[in-house]
């Protein structure tokens, strides 16, 4: 199947304790550019999201937008430092002795004393955060996909129906291209009787000016050629997979023929034709840029 480079997913995990949002977009681009934004507390996750999206896109130019909503109301705990604590009571002890004083502590105010008592943030178990962070990407980049194969079938349609196009054109310059040469010889020989009334024609002669005329207009290699390129193409979007970069250099030797059928084209009809032709060629390029 052909995919679209240009897609659109979206999709929400929601727990008793989270809400995971994950958003993608992406426009044409010639390689993979990957953005991710996200809150810092997944930034440990980049490279794991950056190869699990790998094997849903080859090419574009991708924005993901990543959001996390905590539900839980409590995510501190609170810790105590006995061993701080008794150095403190040492010292006390100390300055009671050395100062004659009352040692008047309790355990009130020992509390108070600086990293006795500390609330901590409740550590996140990764591995549960990271199969629910991946699923949400998952699904999320299934969605994209989709998208991009609804997207890829139309224009998969469009290019068939323009393949079709200079399919009919070629048809047309090929049937055309011997009249020319007949065309070609009535007028010679009409012009030569003009100038020459009255003295016999050398055949012989007519016959080589004419295979001359004949050898400057031959597009018969080039029709061949861009038969070939438009089968070739229709091949490749029967095929699918990420063909875009492929059909963009077809295309590219699809418009140099058409050159040269212009180029050689000693004629109005042909002319107008090869016209039209490169035209097709240049929308089915237009279109190649947006496949993936």
């Amino acid at each position: 199947m052909i995919k679209s480079m240009t897609g659109f997913g979206r999709y929400e995990t929601v727990t008793d304790e989270y809400k995971i949002s994950v958003e993608m977009k992406a426009v044409n681009h010639r390689y993979l550019d990957l953005s991710v934004k996200m809150p810092k507390k997944f930034n440990f996750f980049e490279t794991g999201i950056r190869n699990l999206l790998k094997n849903y896109i080859q090419r574009g130019k991708v924005d993901v937008f990543i959001s996390y909503e905590d539900y839980t109301e409590n995510k501190l705990c609170l810790k105590y430092n006995s061993a701080l604590a008794a150095e403190y009571m040492d010292y006390f002890t100390k300055m009671e002795k050395e100062f004659g004083i009352q040692n008047d502590i309790k355990v009130s105010t020992l509390a108070k004393c600086p990293e006795v008592l500390t609330m901590d943030e409740v550590t996140e178990d990764e591995d549960q955060m990271w199969k629910l962070l991946s699923e949400t990407i998952e699904e999320a980049a299934k969605r994209f996909v989709e998208t991009r194969i609804t997207e890829g079938e139309t224009l998969c349609n469009d290019l068939m129906k323009k393949l079709g196009n200079m399919l009919e054109i070629l048809d047309f310059i090929e049937e055309r291209s011997p009249r020319i040469l007949q065309e070609y010889r009535g007028k010679l020989e009409d012009k030569v009787k003009e100038l020459l009334s009255g003295v016999s024609i050398d055949e012989g002669r007519i016959a080589t000016e004419v295979t001359i005329f004949a050898d400057k207009i031959c597009v018969d290699e080039e029709t061949v050629r861009l038969r070939s390129h438009i089968e070739n193409t229709r091949s490749e979007l029967g095929v699918g997979g990420s063909v875009g970069r492929k059909l963009d250099f077809i295309a590219q030797e699809m418009n140099r023929e058409a050159n040269t059928i212009l180029s050689k084209a000693n004629d109005l009809e042909i002319s107008d034709k090869a016209i039209t032709l490169k035209t097709e060629i240049e929308k089915v390029r237009e279109q190649i840029q947006n496949i993936e």
